[in-house]
């Protein structure tokens, strides 16, 4: 088993914080802005903490009598055995897009590899008890996804999001699994081998310490990590009150794209859907589909720059989305290199090219699903 990479300079004064009484990410936000480091938090006078907006005498007590009491050595040590590693918020290697959102978790715990292609990722979630219709639509759309080259995001959990993850490793993609409870353990136990074969072909994460176990209040807070995680979720089967439409929330609130595949219009899972769709969702129907519903988002996050580490002396712009991340060769990266903003009909890349027929219709296909291309009417065909 490959050995896990570091995790963040400074992280055990993270941890002592982040799991400090009364802290949760709002929260943290607001002290580490009002103090500027994480050090000056942690050595804040209960008069100092009530200066801080939305913190009490009564909390400002319980945050300083608590803030040294997480063992942060210990939980180090059970990473270090488990194959962890615990990023935080100023870390460079922190997912850019989760940092958007307006509670980013100030510690992720990572089982596995994060990577810059991640950040093209979508997410899928739905009901744990589905039909065989919902579970063959997930695994089915994330298998074309995860080969179209994007991360697919989902909470491990029976139903829609197993069969997400093994859609995606089936066509031997990234996915990654954000869990309700800590990384020591796994839910629902009878993924264990999933587990596994998640964290070596993406990563299982968590903003959880390793020990916590699955309790229902985990999940919820969960969900707004899936969503941020990615640039749209799309909802398979679910009721009204199913925690996949707090994720669809979620992602809205991030501005996010929020996408719904229907169902039988008699059938109860099908009602969470359908309302989303009713109040604006896209309809999903087809891989294309999605690519349309992403057009003007992945414009949006292009050029978004994310924040760096302290320990850097200066800014070091990280694009969220780089075209030279999907490794085009061959056909691709030469219809790739053809096209421009201009539109261009096939029978002209064709001949620009000198690429058979087949191989030029193959290739706008592969790259209309990564997003770097869009069709037009006529045949014609853009970058984006």
């Amino acid at each position: 088993m490959a050995q896990a990479p570091e995790s963040s300079r400074d992280i055990e004064k993270w941890l002592k914080l982040t799991h400090a009484e009364e802290v949760g990410p709002v929260t943290f936000g607001k002290l580490l802005k009002r103090f500027g480091s994480v050090d000056a938090a942690l050595d804040a006078s209960v008069s100092g903490l009530t200066k801080v907006e939305g913190i009490g005498a009564k909390t400002a007590e319980r945050i300083a009598a608590s803030r040294d009491k997480f063992d942060s050595n210990a939980e180090l040590e059970l990473a270090a055995k488990l194959g962890v590693w615990i990023v935080h918020l100023e870390d460079p290697r922190y997912p850019p897009a989760l940092r958007q959102i307006y509670d980013p978790p100030p510690v992720l715990y990572i089982k596995g590899t994060l990577d810059r292609v991640d950040n093209l990722a979508i997410g899928i979630v739905g009901c744990r008890r589905c039909s065989l219709y919902g579970q063959e639509q997930s695994s089915r759309l994330a298998h074309l996804l995860a080969a179209a080259g994007f991360t697919i995001v989902s909470g491990m959990a029976r139903g829609i999001d197993t069969a997400a993850h093994t859609g995606a490793l089936a066509a031997e993609g990234r996915t990654l699994a954000v869990q309700g409870c800590g990384l020591s353990r796994v839910f629902p136990p009878e993924n264990a081998k999933l587990f596994e074969l998640i964290s070596a072909s993406g990563a299982c994460v968590s903003e959880l310490p390793l020990r916590a176990e699955p309790l229902a209040e985990n999940f919820p807070p969960r969900n707004r990590i899936i969503a941020g995680l990615s640039l749209g979720t799309i909802v398979i089967e679910a009721g009204l009150r199913s925690g996949a439409l707090i994720t669809a929330q979620a992602a809205l609130e991030s501005n996010r794209e929020v996408m719904a595949v229907p169902g039988k219009i008699d059938s109860p899972l099908s009602q969470g859907p359908h309302r989303l769709i009713k109040e604006g969702a896209k309809l999903i129907e087809t891989v294309e589909d999605v690519m349309e519903a992403l057009g003007y988002i992945g414009d949006q996050l292009k050029d978004h720059t994310a924040l760096t580490a302290k320990e850097t002396t200066e800014k070091v712009e990280m694009p969220l989305l780089e075209t030279t991340k999907f490794n085009l060769k061959g056909h691709e990266k030469t219809i790739y290199d053809t096209l421009s903003r201009e539109p261009l009909h096939i029978d002209q890349i064709i001949a620009d090219t000198n690429l058979p027929a087949g191989a030029v219709n193959a290739g706008v296909v592969s790259l209309r699903l990564k997003g770097l291309i869009k069709q037009l009417p006529g045949n014609l065909f853009t970058k984006r």
